[in-house]
């Protein structure tokens, strides 16, 4: 005898499947198989399925992952080539750090919203859809019941990640200041050791660690807020889909199969309504960001190429007319109303003292900065009107603050070329700059490493293979800001010597606070807060009994003083 629940009804329909599961049961009641080949065939059927659903999700994830780590690889590239394509002024606005941080921990974020979090989405959404499908198909009063926090779930969400996109975007802020202070301690150790700051850095670095901490602890109990909440409402769901069920289950026990169809149902959705507040959470950062990415990218370089570029070589006279100009970022005024007229072939000394506009000369000439007023040409053409990068390769500029990379002796002196110079072409140019004994005299010769910054040499060494560096360029214009001021005096007489054989028919600019009285220049100015104040050559600016005449007399009573 059957026994049935008291006031239970007889079940008086069969169950409804899907077409697919109705043909595998109609096939399997038609063969009449065994008990144990119908186990078995189930069994197989399982595991056919479930080696489909593996190699389906593998391909997904080959896919999508894949996918990303290529978005990842052309955003990397994307924003180095436009940080190369700022100009100076920018990098003068903004710390490597934070630059540092944009490329490497922003762009994984984002890369973890083109990865991760689409093909969670797609999974979320593929089984939410199904199942929700099903469980309508089957009681669409018991699924709104089951379905009603929901709501709830999507008013949590809402207002847990705008908490988080803000507090994203603060902890990314942090974290470019703390890896700026790390970039700046470690490139200036040398400093913190000789003023035995040691302990001051670290308690400044702790500082900001600290608080990037604190904010990355605070944001880590927000999201921890996420997993309780999706844990309350599935249980809710189960809780009144086994009430609700079991209430029609007394009416009709045909119900019973629901009740436990929807428990399953339910128990499917809990990884996926669990992982939603992941999934938003992933999105909120990648979307900060990218903001904070879009800020770069979107900036754009002062310097440009002129619509109408110039088919030019860079030769001829150079012509500074009426320049001026004001530094944006401080409001300077380093060069007021100048003209100059360098003819090609000259050598021309540019004296005068800190601050007078020496190196802003220099700069104006590579096109690092425009002027605010005026125009410089060379060979009658504006240089705003010569593609950036044909003027600047035909300009050879060996910077007061000299920077070696962390590479070869003879990676670096053939930094400015295509391609790795021939042997005899780098110890050339290393002989011009009087450092060629010096390289054969390391262990290596020219392939050894000099470190970063090229912190293994010392001063003069690293300013002579900055020269040898420019001069390997062949350059038409060669400009020298200061790039003599480590080494000795016998030094700097071979490095003359050598510059005056090599630089014979080209374009020299030499920006210096010290006359060279063994190099004869065409023309020698001296500048003062940005103006011309004396302009001639030797004989003539001595007769003038100035700056230049006060500055030569010093420097002969020095010589004369060392000589004793």
């Amino acid at each position: 005898m059957q026994q049935h629940l008291p006031g239970a009804k007889q079940i008086s329909t069969k169950p409804s499947h899907d077409f697919i599961v109705n043909w595998f049961i109609q096939t399997i009641e038609h063969n009449q198989y065994p008990f144990t080949t119908l186990v078995a065939i189930c069994s197989l059927t399982i595991l056919f399925l479930a080696i489909t659903r593996g190699v389906l999700m593998f391909f997904m994830r080959q896919t999508i992952i894949v996918m990303s780590r290529h978005i990842e690889f052309d955003q990397k590239n994307q924003i180095y080539q436009h940080y190369q394509q700022l100009d100076t002024n920018f990098y003068k606005t903004n710390s490597t750090g934070d630059l540092m941080n944009r490329m490497s921990e922003d762009v994984s974020r984002v890369r973890m919203y083109t990865g991760p979090a689409v093909m969670y989405l797609i999974n979320l959404v593929a089984l939410i859809g199904f199942c929700v499908v099903s469980m309508l198909r089957k009681d669409v009063q018991l699924t709104l019941y089951v379905l009603a926090p929901l709501p709830i779930l999507a008013i949590t969400i809402y207002i847990i990640n705008s908490v988080i996109n803000k507090k994203s975007e603060l902890i990314q802020s942090l974290l470019s200041d703390l890896t700026t202070n790390a970039q700046e301690s470690f490139s200036g150790i040398r400093v913190i050791k000789s003023f035995v700051q040691e302990k001051a850095m670290l308690g400044f670095f702790k500082k900001n660690s600290e608080s990037y901490k604190t904010q990355a602890i605070e944001l880590a109990k927000v999201e921890a807020i996420y997993f309780p909440s999706m844990a309350l409402l599935i249980g809710l769901s189960t809780l009144v889909t086994i009430y609700i069920g079991g209430v029609q289950a007394l009416h009709d026990t045909s119900k019973l199969g629901l009740i436990v169809e929807f428990v399953i149902y339910i128990n499917m959705l809990t990884f996926p309504v669990s992982a939603i507040g992941w999934t938003a959470s992933m999105i909120q950062r990648a979307a900060a960001s990218q903001k904070r990415l879009n800020e770069f990218l979107n900036t754009k370089p002062v310097i440009q190429n002129h619509p109408s570029i110039i088919p030019s070589t860079v030769t001829g006279d150079i012509v500074f007319n009426h320049i001026s100009f004001t530094y944006p970022h401080t409001g300077i005024k380093a060069i007021q109303d100048l003209n100059l007229e360098i003819k090609k072939g000259t050598k021309v000394l540019v004296l005068g003292r800190t601050g007078s506009g020496k190196s802003t000369l220099a700069q104006l000439l590579l096109r690092f900065y425009d002027p605010s007023n005026g125009k410089i040409t060379i060979g009658g053409t504006d240089i705003k009107q010569i593609d950036i990068n044909n003027l600047r390769e035909k300009i050879s500029y060996v910077q007061q603050d000299v920077f070696l990379f962390s590479d070869t002796v003879a990676g670096n002196i053939s930094f400015g070329l295509a391609s790795l110079a021939s042997k005899e072409t780098i110890e050339r140019a290393a002989k011009f700059a009087s450092v060629h004994q010096e390289i054969l005299g390391f262990e290596k010769g020219y392939d050894t490493l000099i470190g970063e910054r090229g912190v293994t040499l010392s001063g003069g060494q690293k300013q002579r293979i900055s020269i040898a560096r420019a001069l390997i360029k062949d350059p038409e214009i060669v400009v020298f800001d200061d790039c003599l001021s480590a080494v000795d005096a016998k030094t700097e007489f071979e490095i003359l010597s050598s510059l005056n054989k090599y630089l014979h028919e080209k374009t020299a600019i030499i920006i210096t606070h010290r006359i060279f009285s063994t190099f004869r220049f065409d023309t020698i100015i001296v500048l003062e807060n940005g103006a011309i104040i004396e302009k001639g050559n030797h004989e003539d600016l001595l007769l003038l009994n100035g700056y230049y005449a006060e500055l030569y007399r010093m420097q002969l009573t020095e010589l004369t003083d060392s000589s004793l």
